[in-house]
């Protein structure tokens, strides 16, 4: 059963568009809808929604979309609700719904250091996303204090999580960029590395600094890059050539600019782990002799660990800040409590613990196929009706207020913080984010000043239109709802 993909594989990553993709991506800045003060019956809403969606503009447009009361079976507005979509970032409703019903708010997820008789010791993780360099530190203070000078054999322990490293379904431009790191049973830093730019005089390359010196030593670098006149455009392109070696940096940054930084996911998330422990264990005096990555049954008694924060805080930056790499660690961790089964990999299990979580739930499991947690598969597919189920159904349970707060609030937080500001929506709507080329969705939950609370979902595909004129005329289907009336 394969374990992580090939360095080899991961060493294909090559023409990275970083600034580009990182806009496509995580754009969410469309300008906000004009505000306005006015009323409307739910009779009057199929209508309302129609003129928007019925555009000359939307001619080509696919829209699903879902409007109901939050405690009733009521529809007030359907459109192809019960088809599928690319749901982009929407996903992760499905996947922070079924973990936090598992789980529950206060589930950690801790990584640990063993001692092993000889000198020898073993570090275990299991898939920690907030794991960082002041962790690892804290680890290394514990170790001092047990009275621990010498390591002579480390053991990083990755078999807590099996299978690839990255999702075979996404895309190159994905995965070479810092939104699509590899997950593994060690994730540190959000397993991206990260490089500046800094500009020289004109036509002088730019300097290179590394974040981590470490780094630096991994890679031949062909610096192709060159400092420009002041106010001109800065843009910076990454490549990795074949052999996983050789990065190769082109571009420009302008002479009067700030440094330009580039991030990067980690070829080896196992030996990038390795590197910043050894580093941490200096810091505190304790010398280590050799590493490796294996599976370790001699586990003996614990020195030292380190915990995430609860699963309510990791919710928060999984769904308000839409963070790919907490998604899929969180899909992993919810196989953690299952079987595991020959063939299946880690990520297998956590999908099929999924579904039967929102059964649960009471989510059709016709309305949805998953392929990962985070939503960057092109191969994911959910209706509008799954969506609002899922919505509906973690409302009803008693980790309800958990979950509404991990969502962005309209014109206030996450990717919705410049979002339909100074319009009735700002401040009484949550709700997710999405967006891949030609994939945009919102849901989430209204609280209309005049009429009862409502779940949405709105989704568009197939679209040549820019993402933020879709943005838009979705911003204006959810202020329509904010105004609402019983009449």
């Amino acid at each position: 059963m394969p374990r992580k993909i090939s360095l080899g594989l991961m060493a294909l990553f090559i023409s990275v568009q970083v600034s580009v993709t990182q806009q496509l991506v995580k754009a969410q800045t469309p300008t906000a809808p004009t505000p306005t003060t006015k009323s409307i019956c739910p009779a009057e809403l199929r209508t309302a929604i129609d003129t928007i969606v019925n555009r000359p503009l939307f001619n080509r447009v696919r829209w699903g979309i879902l409007v109901k009361p939050l405690s009733s079976v009521q529809t007030l507005y359907s459109r192809d609700a019960e088809k599928y979509f690319t749901p982009a970032s929407n996903a992760k409703l499905l996947t922070t719904a079924a973990a936090l019903q598992q789980l529950g708010a206060d589930f950690r997820i801790r990584t640990s250091v063993y001692q092993n008789g000889n000198g020898n010791f073993t570090v275990v993780g299991r898939g920690d996303p907030s794991l960082s360099d002041t962790q690892l530190q804290s680890l290394a203070q514990q170790l001092k204090q047990k009275g621990i000078t010498q390591i002579s054999q480390l053991i990083a322990d990755d078999s807590y999580i099996q299978g690839d490293i990255v999702n075979s379904t996404w895309q190159w431009e994905d995965v070479q960029s810092n939104y699509g790191a590899p997950v593994n049973s060690f994730i540190l830093n959000q397993n991206v590395f990260g490089l500046k730019l800094i500009p020289q005089t004109v036509g002088k390359t730019p300097q290179l600094l590394w974040n981590d010196p470490n780094e630096a030593r991994q890679w031949l670098i062909i610096n192709q890059s060159v400092t420009v006149a002041a106010n001109q455009p800065s843009y910076i392109d990454v490549s990795r050539d074949l052999t996983g070696k050789v990065l190769r940096i082109k571009g420009q940054v302008a002479a009067n600019s700030t440094p330009y930084l580039v991030e990067l996911p980690v070829v080896d998330p196992n030996y990038y782990f390795l590197r910043r422990f050894r580093s941490a264990l200096s810091t505190e005096k304790i010398s280590l002799g050799t590493t490796l990555v294996a599976s370790s049954a001699a586990n003996q008694q614990e020195l030292a660990a380190v915990q995430s924060p609860p699963l309510s805080q990791l919710l928060i930056e999984t769904n308000q800040n839409s963070n790919n790499l907490y998604a899929e660690a969180l899909l992993r961790t919810l196989a953690f409590k299952q079987p595991r089964l020959q063939n299946k990999t880690t990520a297998d299990i956590g999908l099929e613990a999924i579904k039967t979580n929102l059964n649960q739930l009471g989510v059709d499991p016709t309305g949805y196929v998953l392929v990962d947690a985070s939503g960057l598969s092109r191969r994911n597919l959910i209706t509008p009706e799954a969506l609002v189920q899922t919505l509906q159904g973690i409302s009803k349970t008693p980790v309800a207020n958990v979950y509404r707060a991990s969502l962005p609030v309209a014109g206030k937080s996450g990717t919705l913080r410049n979002r339909l500001r100074n319009t009735p929506a700002e401040g009484i709507v949550q709700a997710k984010t999405g967006t891949l080329s030609g994939a945009i969705s919102l849901s989430g939950y209204v609280n209309p000043p005049t009429y009862e609370p409502l779940v949405f979902s709105v989704m568009v595909n197939q679209s040549g239109q820019p993402a933020s004129v879709l943005r838009q005329a979705i911003d204006e289907i959810v202020v329509l709802l904010t105004q609402l009336k019983s009449c």
